[in-house]
């Protein structure tokens, strides 16, 4: 019995972060590739959370023969490991094809039949998993380091600190005098018991 030939498919990941809403530069580098907009798989994701709901669909849907674009090699993955452990799933397990389009180098379709085209491609992708990853941990080092720098220069991060009116003084004085609770007096003020408290200590 003939073995039915299916035809295969061109499939596009995009990633981006919640806080980089931007994933039109990925979108058109995987449209102009070829990939059809129906086809694109896109997550967004937290800092934090890295659920990719979107990605572990393509990952069900694709099959032997079939091409997974991405415009660069960290969309496979946050580290190293990671990058490395998609790249086997999808090229090993499931025999589809990477075509990774900032790196020419990293296109398993053209390295099925070249074992020294294949050694040069496996070597790029560990160098350049390497170096994705050691790229994040800078940004995230440097990032950390403008932060004390900041609070050093007195910097204030978060929410605004809620300025303090005119009446909070007068109430204080009450309060201290004992003809007002603190909880009276932060509910004329509109504010928390222990913001009232707060202002308190910190006018001493």
């Amino acid at each position: 019995m003939e073995e039915k030939f299916m035809e295969s498919n061109i499939y596009g990941y995009a990633r981006v972060s919640t806080r980089d809403q931007n994933e039109s530069r990925q979108l058109l580098a995987l449209e102009a590739f070829g990939v059809e907009s129906k086809k694109i798989y896109l997550d967004k994701l937290s800092g934090k959370n890295f659920d990719r709901p979107s990605y572990r669909k393509l990952t069900k849907i694709l099959r032997r023969g079939d091409v997974l674009v991405i415009q660069s090699i960290d969309r496979l993955g946050r580290n190293y490991g990671e990058i490395l452990e998609q790249w086997r799933i999808v090229t090993k397990e499931i025999k589809a094809d990477i075509v990774v389009l900032d790196m020419p180098l990293l296109d398993t379709r053209k390295k099925q039949d070249d074992l020294t085209g294949t050694f040069i491609a496996d070597l790029v992708l560990q160098i350049l998993s390497y170096v994705a990853q050691t790229e994040r941990e800078n940004i995230k080092k440097r990032q950390q380091e403008g932060i004390r720098a900041a609070k050093l220069r007195g910097v204030h991060f978060g929410r605004p600190r809620k300025p303090i009116p005119e009446k909070f003084y007068e109430l204080k004085e009450k309060w201290k005098r004992g003809e007002i609770s603190s909880r009276k007096a932060a509910a004329q003020l509109q504010i928390a018991q222990d913001t009232f408290l707060r202002w308190v200590r910190g006018q001493k």
